[in-house]
């Protein structure tokens, strides 16, 4: 992080065992999401490595040098309609203190935080009566777009391909990630056409997102949140629900046009004819209709736009997936399916916090990315910062659930 000439250096705790050098905030209609830095410990990078690292930035800055810290990038989510456990959070942890810098009244308390997001007008003045925070807002959009880049062309590892129950990690060339159609599912679904570093156009979406299989599924289980709705469906049958092909053609294929007679004809057509209550069909295969009919529904519409572009290769983002098998495996069928197997679904590892980290790195537009894709090239892919966070290190798919960190080093004046 690179903090400009005439802003003070972070207020630390003496008493954290890792200090926070930097917050940022994405607050959806859903869910809050917060992105943050911590020191390891006490003492600045040394060294060859530490020297290697002051040299990469010193090159694109002239004669300025900023020593580099170690650290890691936390991640963090709350339900938004639970905002205020987001806050005891912030409080508790004291992140709202290290986080930024005062702003312009030298005299006042507020402390200015990085957010995006809806939440970052809504409940602005909420943050600041509570912790003292300003948010300096960030455009939506231009957040989520420089996440997603910036995890894309940084992280190793970061997009992978999910069907049949396999996961295939894809390497990412630099120089051929552009043009490509990010999906982004949150409460709504967003599809925009991403063609370079700051070179974006929202080209299409859809009501019909995560918030809709939440809130019909509230209504229509007992549910309580989003990711009890998400287990329940995994033990789901949508063949209970849904009015398959084979129900309409006598257990037959309707090979002229090439469906299967397991394909879905009618989401939740078999409650039409089904002499029954709705009392009658079991919660889960009620909620794993709901999933299927959603995640096909946005991945027919991907798909559709990524052809009106000639694109190909399709990036998933938002926690609507949670990287849950079942919804990622429907939205490659999809897209599958309806390219002819010309297109492909992809996903991505830190799904949820695109967003969020977009809004930490416009705190600094070049110094991070620099440095970590100096380290990029500098460094071996098995000790490579950000490259690797704690779950590779226990979990052979490298899976990663959102409330766990990534290795990696900041400037700092």
């Amino acid at each position: 992080m690179d903090l400009r000439e005439g802003q003070t250096q972070p207020i630390l705790d003496p008493n954290q065992p890792s200090h926070v050098y930097h917050l940022a905030l994405d607050i959806g209609g859903s869910l809050a999401k917060l992105v943050y830095f911590t020191k390891d410990d006490d003492h600045l990078v040394d060294g060859e490595e530490g020297i290697s690292h002051r040299k990469a930035f010193e090159k694109s800055n002239g004669s300025k040098q900023y020593p580099v810290l170690n650290g890691r990038l936390n991640f963090k989510k709350f339900e938004t309609s639970k905002i205020n456990d987001c806050i005891e959070f912030i409080k508790s942890m004291k992140l709202h203190i290290g986080g930024s810098q005062p702003q312009e009244n030298p005299g006042s308390q507020s402390i200015a935080i990085k957010a995006t997001g809806g939440g970052a007008y809504k409940y602005a003045d909420l943050f600041k009566e509570r912790l003292g925070i300003i948010f300096d807002k960030e455009d939506e959009m231009d957040c989520l777009v420089a996440g997603a880049n910036f995890l894309l062309e940084v992280v190793h590892q970061e997009a992978f391909t999910y069907m049949g129950d396999q996961k295939q990690f894809v390497q990412i060339d630099q120089n051929d990630l552009y043009p490509y159609l990010l999906v982004n599912i949150g409460s709504g679904v967003g599809m925009i056409k991403v063609e370079g570093e700051g070179k974006f156009e929202r080209v299409s979406g859809t009501s019909i997102g995560g918030g809709t299989f939440w809130g019909l599924g509230k209504l229509l289980t007992e549910c309580k949140s989003f990711d009890e709705l998400l287990d329940l469906s995994y033990r789901g049958n949508n063949r209970a629900v849904d009015m398959l092909v084979g129900d309409i053609y006598g257990g037959m294929d309707y090979s002229k046009i090439g469906l299967s007679s397991t394909a879905i004809a009618s989401s939740f057509g078999k409650a039409i004819s089904d002499n029954k209550e709705r009392e009658d069909y079991k919660p889960e295969d009620i909620a794993r209709s709901l999933l299927r009919m959603i995640s096909n529904n946005i991945g027919q519409i991907s798909y559709l736009n990524a052809l009106r572009f000639g694109m190909k290769r399709i990036f998933f983002g938002g926690f609507f997936i949670r990287r849950h098998p079942f919804t990622m495996d429907t939205l490659s069928v999809a897209v599958n399916f309806w390219s002819k197997g010309e297109a492909k679904a992809m996903f991505l590892r830190h799904e949820g916090f695109l967003g969020g980290v977009g809004a930490f790195m416009s705190s600094d537009k070049h110094g991070l990315k620099e440095l970590l894709a100096h380290q990029v090239v500098q460094r071996s892919l098995s000790k490579l910062s950000f490259a690797v966070d704690k779950i590779l290190h226990g979990s052979p798919d490298g899976d990663f659930n959102g409330d766990e960190s990534i290795e990696c080093s900041v400037y700092a004046a």
